[in-house]
C-alpha cells in the first residue's frame, strides 16, 4: 500500500490493515533518523502526530492545481506555461536540459510522457505604467510585473496520481530532515526550554538578590520589583511543568537512568513527534491567487480585458538559507525533447 493511497483510503477499510498501513507510514518518517527506530514503542508514540501531519499532507497535495501540459504549442493555450515562460521558444530546452527527465525517458522506453515538477523563482517588479481607467487614460499608474526564472525540473513520474503521491512522500521526508536539523542544532522544543528555564532562573535570582543588601535594611520596598519576581516565579512554574511533560517516566524524551539523559534515538523520536505536531512550521505551501495580463502584469481581480486567473503555488522550507519556490505539475511529451544538437542550436541562437 502506497502512502497516497494509505492518505486517501483513510477509514474505509478495517483496522488490521490500517494498523498496517499506519506501520508503512511510521517507517517512511523514519527513514533518514533511524536511531528513532531503537526507542522503544516508537510506532506508537509517532501515531498521535502523524495523524496531524498526515492531515496537512492530504490538504496540501490535494489542492495542488491540475498538471498543465508543457510545450511550445500550448504557450499560448494554457496560461500557466504562458506565464511561467517568456516566449513559446523558452519552453522545451528547460525541459530537455532537465538530466532527471532525461534519465527518466532513458529508463522508461514505452512512456510516451512523463508528468513533473516544475520549480522556480518568482519575481515581482514594481513599475509605473499607463491604464485606461473608464474612457480615461493614466500615465504613471503603479503596477506590479510578475516573472519566472531559475527553472528546474527534478522529480518525474508516470501518472499524474504518481507524482503527487512522490510530492507527499518527500514532504514525509521533510519532517525527518527538519528534526535532524533541530537535534543538531540543538533547536528542540526541549532545548529551547531547558535554555529558557536556565535564563528565567538566572534573573529571578539576581532579583531576589537585591532586596538582600542595603535596600532591605532601610526598609525601601520595591512594588515593581515585587510583581516582576512574581511573574517570574510563574513563568519558571510553567517552565518546570513543561519540562516534566517532557521528561516524564512515560515522556518520549524521558531521561536514560544509566547516563542522566536523554538518549540519541529518545530525542530524535521526540523532535520528529514535535515537527510532525507542527507539521505546517516544517514544510508550508501558499496559495497565491493571481489574475495576469498577456504580458504577466497583475490585475485587479475581476478586471476586464484579456487576462487569466492563476493559483501560483509556493513552497517554503526552512534551512539555512531557507528555501522559497515557487512550483507546478507539468505533464511533457517525449516527442516534444529537444535532441542534444537541437540544444546546441538553442544554445547558439542565445549567444
Amino acid at each position: 500500500m502506497t502512502v497516497l493511497n494509505w492518505l486517501r483510503r483513510r477509514g474505509k477499510h478495517h483496522d488490521g490493515a490500517r494498523d498496517a498501513e499506519r506501520a508503512a507510514l511510521a517507517e517512511r518518517v523514519t527513514r533518514l533518523c533511524p536511531y528513532v527506530r531503537l526507542a522503544g514503542g516508537y510506532r506508537k508514540r509517532l501515531a498521535p502526530a502523524l495523524a496531524i501531519a498526515d492531515r496537512y499532507v492530504r490538504e496540501v497535495v490535494a489542492g495542488l492545481p491540475p498538471a498543465s501540459p508543457a510545450s511550445e504549442a500550448t504557450w499560448n493555450s494554457d496560461p500557466y506555461i504562458h506565464a511561467f515562460f517568456a516566449t513559446a521558444q523558452d519552453v522545451m530546452p528547460v525541459f530537455s536540459r532537465s538530466s532527471d527527465l532525461r534519465d527518466y525517458f532513458s529508463g522508461s522506453a514505452s512512456a510516451t510522457e512523463a508528468y513533473c515538477v516544475l520549480g522556480m523563482e518568482k519575481q515581482e517588479r514594481h513599475t509605473l505604467g499607463v491604464a485606461l481607467e473608464g474612457d480615461v487614460m493614466r500615465t504613471e499608474v503603479p503596477r506590479t510585473t510578475v516573472s519566472f526564472t531559475a527553472h528546474r525540473v527534478r522529480i518525474c513520474a508516470a501518472t499524474e496520481a504518481a507524482l503527487r503521491e512522490e510530492i507527499a512522500c518527500r514532504m514525509l521526508d521533510q519532517f525527518a530532515l527538519q528534526a535532524l536539523a533541530e537535534v543538531a542544532g540543538g533547536t528542540t522544543r526541549r532545548d529551547r526550554i531547558e535554555r529558557e528555564q536556565a535564563l528565567l532562573t538566572t534573573r529571578l535570582h539576581l532579583l531576589e538578590q537585591q532586596g538582600v543588601g542595603m535596600r532591605s535594611v532601610l526598609g525601601e520596598h520595591d512594588d515593581t520589583q515585587a510583581d516582576e519576581s512574581e511573574r517570574l516565579r510563574e513563568q519558571v512554574a510553567q517552565n518546570e511543568a513543561a519540562l516534566a511533560a517532557l521528561s516524564g517516566p512515560d515522556a518520549p524524551d524521558a531521561p536514560d537512568p544509566q547516563d542522566g539523559r536523554a538518549g540519541m534515538p529518545e530525542r530524535q523520536l521526540q523532535a520528529l513527534v514535535d515537527v510532525l505536531t507542527h507539521a505546517e512550521a516544517s514544510f508550508t505551501v501558499e496559495r497565491q491567487a493571481v489574475r495576469l495580463s498577456p504580458m504577466n502584469i497583475v490585475l485587479a481581480p475581476g478586471s476586464a480585458g484579456p487576462a487569466a486567473d492563476l493559483q501560483l503555488m509556493t513552497a517554503r522550507v526552512p534551512g539555512n538559507p531557507p528555501l522559497v519556490r515557487t512550483f507546478s505539475l507539468v505533464c511533457v511529451t517525449r516527442a516534444g525533447m529537444l535532441s542534444p544538437m537541437q540544444l546546441l542550436d538553442e544554445a547558439a541562437r542565445m549567444l
